[in-house]
């Protein structure tokens, strides 16, 4: 059963993931054929305006599918299954969700063309690095409630990262059109072929950074609960409220981390390019207090400690 669900999670987002960018390329051809009069150009190829009607659907059977296959394979048998390469399929699981929410609001196709090939991948890696060990406490409802609680503020910060690279490729295109002088812009795409095509997809600047500190602030608010419910958790489990090992170290990092960057938002109106490199070396931050710590162990010193 679990070998299907993996069969289809990963032909839907791959399935996805390849129409959106044989979309994007017809569209991002459509200039150069229409400037060759010979060459007729089909109606149907015009500038992407979110997702079709067909693809949201086939994306939420994609994540139907992905969200049983986590559930059966972290929880088998009423223990607990996890490691870096469950964190990652967890994590775009939600980011791929998140995804599927703001298309119906805004046409996110750059986000998509990012979103769906990691979703594809991640979805397959406990294949591959299924080297963890069953957590004995797995049934206590308060470590349900905190691993709950953190991957779903992982997945907040997933998509917030993304959203960050986004932002930074556009203002890299626009400091690069104004530095280009008229003609680049008249012709913005000139110089950046697809790459300018795709960024032409995405919203303002503006409502990028809009979406931006929306997630992050949602998403700090979970991970302080996070931190709490672990707190409490770890209290329960050993009698000793904080564990100062790395996976915590680096937690309470990138917290204090992500609250600076949403102090300053707010007090002095913080954005531009520091802000958002602020983000992904948060979101670095974040990756190393689990997923990264996780790899070591279970990749590169086969010891799978949770």
């Amino acid at each position: 059963m679990d070998i299907v669900l993996y069969a289809l999670t990963a032909l839907l987002y791959g399935g996805l993931a390849v129409a959106g960018w044989r979309s994007h390329r017809h569209t991002a051809l459509r200039p150069v054929l229409e400037s060759v009069p010979s060459i007729p150009v089909a109606s149907n190829v015009s500038a992407a305006s979110g997702m079709s009607p067909s693809g949201r659907a086939l994306l939420f059977v994609a994540l139907l599918a992905h969200g049983v296959l986590l559930h059966t394979t972290i929880f088998p048998q009423n223990a607990m299954v996890f490691g870096f390469a469950f964190a990652l399929s967890a994590m775009f699981w939600l980011g791929a969700g998140i995804y599927w929410i703001e298309s119906f609001f805004f046409p996110l196709d750059g986000l998509r063309l990012l979103v769906l090939p990691l979703a594809c991948v991640a979805s397959l890696l406990p294949l591959a690095f299924n080297g963890v060990r069953v957590l004995p406490y797995s049934a206590a409802p308060l470590f349900k409630l905190h691993f709950l609680i953190a991957n779903v503020a992982y997945g907040l910060f997933a998509i917030a990262a993304l959203h960050a690279v986004l932002m930074l490729l556009v203002e890299r295109r626009l400091h690069a059109m104004r530095g280009g002088g008229a003609l680049a812009r008249q012709n913005p795409a000139a110089g950046n072929g697809w790459l300018s095509s795709w960024l032409d997809t995405l919203p303002p600047l503006l409502t990028l950074e809009t979406l931006l500190f929306r997630l992050i602030g949602a998403g700090f608010v979970l991970l302080t609960l996070t931190l709490i419910s672990g707190i409490l958790f770890s209290e329960q489990l050993v009698d000793r409220p904080l564990r100062l090992d790395h996976k915590t170290v680096f937690a309470i990092l990138s917290w204090v981390m992500f609250g600076a960057l949403l102090t300053a938002r707010r007090v002095s109106g913080w954005r531009g390019r520091a802000a958002l490199r602020w983000v992904l070396a948060s979101f670095a931050a974040l990756l190393l207090a689990y997923v990264g710590s996780r790899f070591v162990f279970e990749v590169l010193l086969h010891r799978p400690v949770v």
